[in-house]
């Protein structure tokens, strides 16, 4: 078997978007070197300054070097048949197999990572990056960021690795489509494998300790397997899986249960790589206050820290939607609802058509106002949606009050359900938002059978 190690400098961190600036490939029959290949590229666009400091690459060294279609052929020619290996192999993968892909070839190769190997081959070591690995293992690492440099250094590491290889690792990681090709390389494989194959939350982490991605399953497994099943050259893809170092998990009764807690969990957290569900989170809400004539209220405002609204909504325009429905649903004044700028007798708002409900006094128009709001409360629905339980011993519960989501939890006792108050005492409180609002309500709907209403 021959392998091909592989080492390139880039003008950026994905392969979608920025260009080769140096290759090189060392044929290794596991023994010995057999062949050497290296050669500048010109990307055809600007190398960063930053890169150029880093690789000592500059545009004046690539303006003259051979255009990736030009030694595409002989890249793709070297490294047919071969295994192909580097120090975080996805990354230099992903851009080979992606600059071969838009010059006509195809590159499917089975691949292995140096970081990965020598974590399982020589673990406890103080740090794996290739100059701490040469460092402590005593190879020499000439000229460090430039592609031929890194390459032999990584040859000679492989060497090392295959002779210290007591325990079979490099053959295993062969084996048909093995995870360990595909994973980020400073995941641990154990961590994907003692994963649970049942409903709920996982959590993605960074060297640092640091959730960078809350994600939902029905089964947590195959959705986590799932992110490292292919390779996309894009700049989200690779910064995404550069990142994890960690996974955990948190288990639910249901998909719906892990639907709520992944949005909390977003909210709560605010992950790097979350950005479908940011904008979910209600901005106005429908309040009621009392102004200096001793009149209440009612204002569709910015939701607010410390004042709870009667509901919320996700636009301004539903609330105004909403405030009109009340307005001629129990003659309302629509100046005082802040929905007109003048309402007199002599020029009443249009919801005032004979002169202004003001004019009677702040204790009967207070009237008024108080049976809108008894009638927002007693036709926002409560109800808790009961479901199966972690085991047989056991039901989830979630609760929506008052039209709102409350929270969700577990009993182990029906007759918790006769009393709402002696119900919250089983469930987690949690943020309402729009988005699992319907989530419940649509589920509720599909399941009528489920509800139970107070």
């Amino acid at each position: 078997m021959l392998y091909a190690i592989v080492d390139i400098e880039t003008t950026g961190s994905y392969a979608a978007g920025n260009g080769i600036t140096e290759i090189a490939i060392v044929i290794h029959d596991g023994k010995n070197v057999l062949n050497f290949y290296e050669t500048l590229v010109n990307p055809q666009q600007p190398i960063p300054p930053f890169i150029q400091s880093l690789t000592g690459i500059t545009n004046s060294m690539v303006a003259n070097a051979p255009l990736f279609d030009e030694v595409a052929a002989q890249v793709y020619e070297l490294l047919q048949d071969k295994v192909f290996v580097a120090h975080n192999v996805n990354f230099d993968y992903s851009f080979v197999k992606h600059h071969l892909y838009t010059r006509g070839y195809e590159l499917n190769l089975k691949r292995l990572c140096t970081v990965r190997l020598s974590r399982k081959i020589i673990p406890g070591l103080a740090g794996y990056s290739l100059s701490k690995l040469c460092h402590q293992l005593d190879i020499n690492l000439a000229n460090h960021h430039r592609a031929g440099g890194d390459a032999l250094a990584t040859a000679h590491l492989f060497g090392m690795l295959m002779e210290r290889d007591q325990n079979k690792v490099i053959s295993g990681m062969l084996k048909g489509r093995n995870r360990e090709q595909y994973l980020p390389p400073h995941l641990p494989v154990e961590q994907l494998d003692n994963l649970p194959r049942v409903p709920g939350v996982y959590y993605f982490y960074d060297v640092k300790g640091k959730v960078v991605y809350v994600g939902k399953a029905n089964n947590i497994f195959k959705r986590v397997k799932s992110h490292f099943s292919n390779n996309k050259p894009s700049k989200q893809k690779q910064d995404f899986l550069r990142e994890i170092h960690r996974i955990s998990y948190k288990e639910c009764a249901t998909e719906l249960m892990a639907h709520i807690l992944e949005s909390t969990e977003i909210r709560r957290l605010w992950p790097i790589f979350n950005r479908s569900q940011r904008g979910y989170l209600p901005r106005y809400g429908l309040f009621v206050f009392e102004d200096r004539q001793g009149y209440k209220r009612f204002a569709i405002e910015k939701n607010k820290q410390y004042f709870k609204p009667l509901y919320t909504f996700n636009s301004i325009h539903e609330g105004h939607k909403w405030l009109r429905q009340l307005i001629e649903e129990f003659g309302l004044c629509a100046r005082l609802c802040h929905m007109a700028t003048v309402c007199t007798d002599e020029a009443p708002a249009d919801s005032c058509k004979d002169g202004c409900t003001a004019k009677e006094g702040n204790e009967a128009y207070n009237k008024k106002v108080k049976k809108a709001i008894r009638y927002i409360e007693e036709h926002l629905p409560t109800f808790a949606l009961v479901d199966k339980g972690m085991d047989d011993n056991e039901e989830s519960c979630i609760l929506i009050k008052g039209g709102n989501f409350y929270g969700m939890g577990y009993i182990n006792d029906r007759r918790s359900l006769k009393n709402i108050e002696t119900l919250q005492d089983y469930l987690e409180p949690l943020q309402d938002n729009d988005y699992i609002r319907n989530l419940v309500f649509r589920h509720a709907a599909e399941f009528p059978e489920k509800c139970v209403s107070f």
